[in-house]
């Protein structure tokens, strides 16, 4: 390797930058600690070691460490999934992390990339600054800090490091655009920083700089880009001024302003009971009622005609039609998922907008099989095909109840945790809002928190009769509607 001086922007990263950082997020133990220093060893040795195996093999420990944090990241992710932006953002800049280290091996070993072994260094230094460090220390920013607008922030980070990076290898103008999100997000980051109180003086003067330094530097990349376009920016001069600021002011003022008071995560632990069944439902007990016991449990039902209590609480004396409206963006997905669900039987939704009649059946289920309290399973069919297998019960959490509501699938199981409030006559089932609200997969002991949510409005029409309809949303974009008209026998 050429002892050039740029080079040690990066090592900066690898032997000081990115230690600290990982000993703020995760709990290392003794003999991790020992990795960690055996491989900050191997990134010194790889400065002066001659020989070209025995670079190859000190640059494959430092891919064995990436390897490492990334798997971690996972690991966290798994722990939570789609539920928080600050740890969200910590955990996939963890994960880049592997693509920095695949890069600078192959800069090290001289693989040939389709790139000049400097563009193939860039990238490598761009996974560990741009993907790396900055949406973690935007993620511990999230822990002091939350609004609509550092989501939009988040979303738009951790997907630059991907953009650019295919803005660069096949399409430039994509590599532009990229940029001046890039620039949007940054200066709406530095806004909200000077907006927010942190625990010390001291830190939010250093992030506050660091992110100010990123503002800077934004700009050159903006001038690097328009290069291929304009032609009056060179690289040079981004290795001079961007690398040395992002490596000074962003890197090391950013590390030294988290360190001095780590902010803890808001993250809850979720406490409340899943269901242990997973695949289908092999038994059941004898018939029942209603989806619940007494609707009262969950909401204050003075307020609710009285056909939307017997409704819940006498299921089986009602008559069910249903309309299934897919968005028209999701039908070739509905398409392809209708494939496998007709063979497993859930969530087996009709691909047609007309409406259908769909016949129920309610049974009681094993508490012992079930692991929760008092579930019954809510079956449900069209022309004596399984459309959905449901396994009511519910739970409650600081005082107040909740609808906790299993769908079997193999080796695993989807939960809905839903709260209810009557508004104006109207019942209203959801399953956004703080803590336990929301639609889970349950694999094993692991719990995740996945993207979708929905809501059930359901209103009296006329004595006897119900409206009710069901939208679902995937990362907050609607994707499917069902309107229910329900008629009492």
């Amino acid at each position: 390797m050429t002892p050039k001086p740029y080079l040690f922007m990066l090592t900066a990263a690898q032997l000081i930058f990115i230690p600290v950082m990982l000993q703020l997020l995760v709990e290392l133990k003794r003999r991790q600690v020992i990795f960690i220093w055996f491989v900050m060893l191997s990134l010194v040795l790889l400065q002066v070691v001659p020989s070209r195996t025995g670079q190859m093999l000190l640059a494959l420990v430092y891919v064995a460490f990436t390897f490492f944090v990334a798997f971690h990241g996972l690991r966290r992710f798994f722990k939570r999934g789609f539920t928080n932006w600050a740890e969200m953002s910590i955990d996939i800049g963890m994960m880049y992390l592997l693509i920095g280290g695949l890069w600078f091996f192959a800069y090290v070993t001289g693989i040939d990339t389709g790139f000049s072994p400097l563009i193939t260094w860039l990238t490598a230094i761009h996974f560990h600054y741009s993907a790396f460090l900055f949406p973690i220390s935007v993620g511990l920013f999230g822990r002091l800090h939350e609004s609509g607008w550092y989501r939009l922030i988040v979303a738009i980070i951790l997907a630059g490091p991907m953009l650019v990076a295919i803005g660069i290898t096949f399409w430039p103008l994509l590599e532009f655009i990229s940029v001046m999100l890039y620039i949007f997000a940054i200066y709406g980051l530095i806004i909200l920083a000077f907006r927010t109180h942190f625990p010390l003086k001291v830190q939010a003067i250093l992030i506050r700089i660091s992110y100010s330094a990123l503002g800077v530097t934004i700009l050159f990349s903006l001038l690097y880009v328009t290069n291929h376009i304009f032609w009056f920016a060179r690289i040079d001069f981004m290795l001079i001024f961007h690398g040395f600021t992002n490596c000074f002011f962003f890197g090391m003022l950013g590390v030294l302003g988290w360190v001095v008071a780590p902010p803890k995560t808001s993250q809850a632990i979720w406490r409340f009971p899943v269901s242990q069944i997973r695949g289908s439902l092999e038994s059941t007990g004898g018939q029942r009622a209603g989806l619940v016991d007494n609707l009262s449990d969950f909401v204050h039902i003075k307020t609710l005609p009285k056909t939307i209590v017997d409704f819940y609480e006498h299921t089986d004396q009602y008559r069910l039609f249903a309309s299934v409206k897919w968005s028209t963006w999701f039908k070739p997905l509905a398409v392809c998922y209708k494939l496998i669900s007709t063979q497993l039987q859930q969530l087996n939704l009709p691909l047609s907008s007309k409406w259908t009649e769909m016949t129920c059946n309610i049974c009681a289920v094993d508490p012992m099989l079930d692991g929760r309290k008092n579930p019954r399973a809510w079956i449900r069919q069209v022309k004596e095909k399984t459309v959905f297998t449901a396994i009511y019960s519910q739970h409650e959490t600081k005082g107040r109840t909740y609808m906790n509501i299993a769908l079997p699938l193999p080796h695993s199981s989807m939960i809905g945790i839903l709260q209810l409030k009557a508004s104006d006559g109207t019942l209203i089932l959801t399953s956004e809002g703080e803590g336990d609200p929301g639609i889970y997969l349950a694999i094993g002991k692991t719990l995740f928190k996945l993207p979708l949510s929905e809501n059930f409005i359901i209103q009296e029409t006329r004595e006897g009769k119900l409206a009710a309809h069901h939208n679902m949303k995937i990362f907050g974009i609607p994707f499917l509607k069902i309107n229910y008209s329900i008629i009492q026998k």
